[in-house]
């Protein structure tokens, strides 16, 4: 600008004066002005394309300096977080810690506890197993007493006549009748007044469906020795199927009966005395259990 001006000014001063300035040197003066002159305006735009860049800089910069405090303070607000959550986390060991040590002072740890939780849940299902069986053996118990009960009654003209006894032998339902109402002395053939008792046994009994009988005869320890009996076993044994044969014919099914003979080895009463041995000579009818009351009770108990 100044080196323009200055050219200018020369050119200017030559002219006023009225000096005679050569051409060449006029014309170089100009071009060296208009040089001057362009180099002044390509000065000027990179300036103003220089502050342009510079604004633009200025304007990145501000621009990045707010987003690096936000960074700032979202780290700031992050580390305040993450010592909240250690500070829980150590809160929370801590806790831990204490109960374990409690879990210690009582002999006890967590393992322990667990085992011992595994333990009990064992226990408690063979209990409750065991517990099982016994209300099935409980009901199958009930069931035999009301069947007890049952043939009680209806044998009771005849308990009270003394013609039998029902009573529970070895948890078995056992009629008793005596040898004396069914047999003479020594003899297998049923007498007139045991066929009357027989016949009414044989008319309850019916009605007890699908129950299997033990017909058994007993005797006392008074020894018998004869040709056609040579022990109380074959006496006692020939009365026992004498009695099923009877109870045969009064309409009782033969699949459902069975005869045994104890002789004298199944007392239930002292042979020492005559009322003893008189209860000893029976004839046992015994109520097989059916499958279902046959309840297994758990071990130990």
């Amino acid at each position: 600008m100044t080196t323009k001006l200055t050219a200018l000014a020369l050119v200017m001063t030559a002219l006023g004066s009225g000096a005679c300035v050569p051409t060449a040197k006029y014309d170089l003066a100009v071009k060296d002005a208009q040089q001057a002159h362009a180099a002044d305006q390509q000065h000027s735009a990179e300036l103003a394309a220089a502050q342009a860049e510079v604004a633009k800089l200025n304007g990145q910069i501000t621009e990045l300096t707010a987003r690096i405090a936000d960074r700032e303070a979202a780290l700031a607000t992050a580390q305040g977080s993450a010592r909240d959550l250690q500070k829980k986390i150590d809160d929370a060991i801590a806790e831990n810690n204490q109960l374990r040590a409690e879990l210690a002072r009582l002999g006890k740890n967590a393992d322990a506890l667990l085992a011992e939780k595994g333990s009990l849940s064992g226990a408690l299902a063979d209990a409750k197993a065991r517990l099982e069986e016994l209300r099935k053996a409980q009901a199958a118990s009930d069931a035999r007493a009301a069947l007890f009960r049952q043939l009680a009654l209806k044998f009771q003209k005849m308990i009270d006549a003394g013609q039998l006894k029902v009573v529970l032998r070895n948890g078995r339902m056992v009629l008793q009748l005596s040898n004396d109402v069914l047999f003479d002395s020594g003899k297998t053939v049923v007498k007139v007044e045991g066929k009357q008792a027989l016949a009414q046994v044989a008319t309850v009994l019916r009605t007890l469906a699908d129950r299997h009988f033990q017909v058994a005869g007993d005797t006392d320890n008074k020894p018998i020795e004869t040709s056609q009996f040579p022990s109380n076993w074959e006496l006692s044994t020939r009365r026992a199927v004498e009695v099923v044969h009877f109870l045969v014919a009064q309409q009782m099914r033969p699949d459902l009966l069975s005869a045994a003979g104890y002789g004298e080895f199944d007392p239930i009463a002292s042979n020492d005395t005559p009322d003893g041995r008189a209860k000893n000579r029976r004839i046992e009818i015994s109520l097989q259990p059916n499958i279902d009351e046959l309840v297994s009770l758990p071990a130990g108990s």
